[in-house]
């Protein structure tokens, strides 16, 4: 549906959608809600511990500089081409449809599987947060209540951006207020002689990566703390509905990559000061913790009677409502990339449909929606450790797409890099090509370490000969993307005209586009 079809007097860009919804601050909340703090912690502190122990700290501040990197890539494609396809549409004007289709793949990959864990942390937590701790343990309620998560979530994006947003401010606001104050009160604890048996002393040790056993180790507990800072570039797949928007997606991108830094670092060390290290009781190696540590460590920290009670809860809540909102501002992304793809019939033509009044993707939103409960009840049916394994092979999906976003905004810098300002030089070619080179050794040598059949709770005899055993973290995340592959292929049969290069050529950007030194 074209933007003419508007109701009179709305804004709209050429896709339909609702033009200037949001601006700079709404658009940084959507990028940090969609990255779900609370959440990523919660599921994945204790695997970074586990991994590299006491130099989790470090290991955050490493995984933050290729997502750095990475951002100011995404800020300067964006300035030159405000498209909600993000990786897919520049993939393919850089390096060929196919590459760009692949992105584009990748990012409806990574969605749909994080999707299946988010609905299964909302649906316990919401079981937890009433007293019911049985239903909460119970698989198949969990279920139930994960995909009524999901469809909830669907349901308010399909309303509209701005419900979206306003939603996104309280629901941020109660996270990040509670993570700052179960890091001070867990600090102030562990410095007045409060803290439990276990608890540390903040120590200059922490931030020496040379102090981390191997190479391996170091690597896998990178790609699980990249993990938890995906998901700011929800800022750019909304570029389309932002008001300014060759510019504030991107500084909504870089900032909310920043404010992430802080958040983690300091819940993690303070985390690490008052629980320890320790494989026993509350240590946050402790592997009976790993997939959350923060429900049990607010017990710890605030008590169970009186407000230290109502705290815990809080904190529950907290996870809860994180959980929630990324489920939400995941499904945004995705309906936008797939609405992108089939605008430049790389699709079908029906997930480019917007809603006459709401201004929404119709089809895109739903299909995402209905997908990931799909995916998620396949899962649950195979098996939890399946479901457990999936969110360790996002890492991979995450490399992948993000790492050829930096190569394409390097590759189209490049021939002004060098007779430029340094800011075209460092921000638009430098930093998003090491970055892309960061992301793409750990997927190399992440996948490398996912064949391994030890590594992760499922392994899988393949039928055929040689009759392999391969892991089920390698199969999960590069089965997945492998997939894309033959869709590709299918699709290029019956719809060719993308793949041909009459939609996207190789190479072109829009007219309106000025070079990056007129926007200095």
């Amino acid at each position: 549906m074209s933007a003419t079809s508007a109701p009179p007097g709305a804004a709209t860009s050429s896709k339909g959608l609702k033009a200037n919804a949001l601006g700079l601050a709404s658009s940084i909340v959507i990028a940090t809600a969609s990255v779900a703090p609370a959440y990523s912690l919660a599921a994945s502190l204790g695997l970074v511990v586990a991994g590299v122990g006491a130099q989790a700290p470090i290991v955050m501040l490493l995984a933050f500089v290729p997502m750095l990197f990475i951002a100011f890539g995404y800020q300067g494609l964006n300035e030159i081409d405000p498209d909600c396809g993000t990786t897919f549409t520049w993939g393919a004007r850089v390096f060929g449809p196919k590459t760009g289709w692949m992105g584009g793949w990748a990012i409806i990959v990574a969605d749909v599987i994080v999707m299946a864990n988010l609905a299964q942390i909302a649906g316990q937590y919401g079981f937890q947060l009433v007293g019911a701790y049985g239903l909460a343990a119970s698989t198949g309620w969990s279920e139930v209540a994960g995909i009524v998560w999901i469809a909830l979530m669907t349901l308010i994006c399909y309303l509209g951006i701005e419900v979206s947003a306003r939603m996104q401010i309280a629901l941020l606001s109660i996270e990040l207020l509670m993570l700052g104050v179960l890091s001070i009160t867990a600090l102030a604890k562990v410095y007045s002689g409060h803290g439990i048996h276990g608890s540390l002393h903040v120590s200059a040790s922490w931030f020496n990566p040379f102090n981390i056993g191997s190479f391996s180790a170091l690597t896998l507990g990178l790609l699980t703390a990249i993990f938890i800072y995906w998901g700011w570039d929800t800022a750019v797949s909304v570029n389309e509905e932002t008001r300014d928007r060759s510019k504030t997606p991107g500084r909504a991108a870089v900032l909310s990559t920043v404010l992430l830094l802080v958040t983690y670092g300091l819940v993690t060390v303070s985390a690490q000061a008052f629980a320890g290290v320790g494989t026993t009781g509350a240590g946050l190696a402790n592997a009976n913790n790993s997939g959350d540590v923060l429900s049990g460590l607010g017990g710890e920290v605030f008590g169970t009677v009186g407000f230290g009670w109502f705290l815990s809860k809080l904190l529950v809540l907290m996870v809860l409502t994180s959980a929630s909102a990324s489920t939400q501002t995941t499904i945004m992304p995705t309906a936008r990339t797939a609405l992108s793809m089939a605008d430049h019939r790389g699709i079908p033509s029906a997930f480019a449909r917007i809603h006459p009044r709401f201004r929404t993707p119709t089809w895109s939103t739903v299909g995402m929606g209905l997908a990931s409960i799909a995916f998620y009840a396949l899962l649950s049916k195979i098996s939890t450790n399946v479901l457990s394994d999936s969110i360790s092979s996002l890492g991979l999906a995450i490399a992948f797409y993000y790492g050829l976003t930096g190569f394409a905004c390097a590759w189209h810098f490049a021939p002004q890099a060098f007779r430029s300002t340094q800011r075209t030089l460092w921000l638009r070619f430098v930093l998003p090509l090491l970055g892309a080179l960061i992301l793409f050794t750990f997927f190399v040598y992440g996948a490398y370490q996912f064949w391994n059949p030890a590594y992760g709770y499922t392994q899988w005899h393949m039928p055929f000969p040689p009759h392999w055993i391969i892991g089920g973290v390698f199969l999960t995340g590069v089965g997945a993307l492998v997939l894309g592959i033959p869709l590709m292929y299918i699709y290029r049969a019956l719809r060719p005209a993308f793949f041909r290069g009459e939609v996207i050529r190789r190479g072109t950007w829009p007219e309106s586009a000025e070079p990056a030194d007129q926007r200095e």
